[in-house]
């Protein structure tokens, strides 16, 4: 996969054909409840905070930069590495 990153911390990544989004802990349950988003449990242990947004949920350009710019306004709240 690939990661992107913003002042050095993880924002979003894509893995085949899924998108990885870094939502916060926060934001994370609500978020689950979006249609074609899943829990990112990449090694048997979901990583909260973090979702999966299967194809049909990005598919289209908005609802792709929706889920960009919402990990990026979370990691804008986290310190630079």
């Amino acid at each position: 996969g690939v990661a992107m990153l913003l002042d050095g911390n993880m924002c979003v990544g894509v893995a085949g054909d899924e998108v990885i989004v870094r939502v916060g802990p926060e934001a994370y349950d609500a978020m689950l409840f979006e249609p074609h988003v899943r829990e990112f449990d990449f090694t048997g242990r979901p990583m909260k905070g973090w979702v999966v947004v299967e194809p049909e949920g990005i598919a289209r350009d908005e609802a792709l930069r929706t889920w960009v710019e919402r990990a990026i306004a979370f990691v804008k709240t986290l310190p630079a590495k």
